[in-house]
Parts: structure tokens; C-alpha cells; sequence
């Protein structure tokens, strides 16, 4: 039978696991909020161009400036389906990273449970794996933030 002593110091080594997957859940929750905007943002486009085309139908006339605005929305849909594509990047990476944490903090108990001390290297490489797999979804969140900041730009710009 286990001592007191080892129970809380397996519990300990569970925690570290733990912590990480509630860093992550947050990190999701931001990543989930953020796509729900860019997808927004990509709806109300589609629908500004939908409406200017349609009203151009009736005119049968397209002027400079609304097809200067089509053109714009175009390029900006284009540039927020690429940043959708990156933050389901990140968000996969987050859930993996989760997944792995969960499997470590598990392995763990088990491996307490059971005396199964030839599984340590392999739950070391498994809370590695994790935290590699958190740095991949980071790389995406930034390199959106980034992306997100070119649309801004480009926007700005045309309407100068």
C-alpha cells in the first residue's frame, strides 16, 4: 500500500498536466472568440458585395468606385479565409496539446496505480509533445495577429 507521502506527490505531478490544460482552455477561448469575429467580418462582406452587386444589376452600370469597392471586399475576403485557416490552426494545436496533457496526467496516475515505472520516459515525451504542440499554436495566433493587422492596412488604405 501506498504511503501518504507518495499519494501527494503523485497528485503533484498530475497538477503540472492540469495546469497546462486550463492554460490552454484559455488560450482556446480567445482563439474561438477571434474566429468568431473574422468569420463575421467575412459574412458581412459578402453580403456588402452581394448588395452592390445587385443593385448594379438593376442599374446596369457599375461605376469606378463600386467596382473599386467589389475588387477591395474581394481581396479582404480572401485575406480573412487565409486568416481563418490559421486560427483553426492554432486551435487544433491548443486541443492536441490538451489531448496530450490529459494522456500525461492520466499516464501518470496510472503509472502510480500500477507501478509502472518504465512509463516515465514516455509520459515525459508526451507532456513535451504537449507544450511543442502549445508553441505551434502560439506561432499561429501570432502569425493571425499579424495577417489580421495587413487586412487592417490594406483597407486603410484603398479608402484613401
Amino acid at each position: 500500500m501506498p504511503n501518504i507521502t507518495s499519494i501527494v506527490e503523485i497528485i503533484q505531478l498530475m497538477l503540472a498536466p492540469g495546469i497546462m490544460i486550463s492554460a490552454c482552455g484559455l488560450l482556446l477561448l480567445g482563439m474561438n472568440n477571434k474566429y468568431s469575429l473574422v468569420v463575421n467580418r467575412i459574412r458581412l462582406l459578402n453580403e456588402e458585395r452581394r448588395k452592390i452587386i445587385l443593385k448594379t444589376v438593376d442599374d446596369k452600370d457599375f461605376d469606378y468606385q463600386q467596382t473599386q469597392r467589389v475588387e477591395s471586399i474581394s481581396m479582404q475576403i480572401t485575406k480573412l479565409v487565409y486568416r481563418v485557416g490559421l486560427v483553426r490552426n492554432a486551435v487544433l494545436a491548443y486541443t492536441t496539446a490538451v489531448a496530450l496533457f490529459v494522456l500525461t496526467s492520466l499516464l501518470i496516475g496510472f503509472g502510480f496505480l500500477f507501478d509502472l515505472t518504465r512509463l516515465n520516459s514516455f509520459i515525459t515525451i508526451l507532456f513535451l509533445l504537449g507544450m511543442i504542440s502549445v508553441l505551434c499554436g502560439v506561432i499561429f495566433a501570432a502569425y493571425e495577429t499579424y495577417k489580421g493587422y495587413e487586412i487592417v492596412n490594406f483597407e486603410v488604405k484603398i479608402d484613401e
